[in-house]
């Protein structure tokens, strides 16, 4: 005896995909040059690049010593470059505060890239405000 299972209509009535925001936080430190840290900024990268392809909302953020990044792949003979530029509208900017203290803010600023100071931490020049992502709606996610 054969069992067939139905399928409710509510389950094959189409519904109106969710919108989904993306905080991509970018941490890792080019410095080392380890195969993790590229390894980190690259998928950090990718995810942003699958949102933007995917018509989804998506941000980039470069904190800690990632600030060091924007340099890095400004560079046209990084291995990650293409992918950079491809998301390169998506960068919100990189953090004021932590740019004062790891490096990379000139290089963000000449190429085109805010310095973030909205969260005025005490003992800084300030950072981006992940609490205000948060109530915007955003999903926070590090590499």
């Amino acid at each position: 005896m054969s069992t067939t299972c139905a399928i409710p209509n509510s389950a094959t009535e189409s519904k109106a995909p969710a919108t989904v925001k993306a905080a991509i936080l970018v941490l890792s430190d080019p410095k080392p040059g380890s195969e993790e840290a590229l390894g980190r900024v690259f998928n950090a990268l990718a995810a942003a690049y699958d949102f933007k392809n995917r018509g989804e909302e998506v941000t980039i953020l470069f904190n800690g010593a990632g600030t060091r990044w924007i340099g890095q792949l400004s560079k046209e003979d990084h291995p990650a470059h293409a992918l950079f530029e491809a998301v390169k509208d998506k960068i919100a900017g990189v953090s004021c505060g932590c740019a004062d203290v790891f490096g990379g803010g000139d290089e963000a600023e000449q190429s085109g890239f805010e310095l973030i100071k909205d969260n005025p931490v005490p003992g800084t020049t300030g950072l981006p405000s992940l609490q205000n992502l948060i109530h915007e709606g955003f999903t926070v996610m590090t590499f």
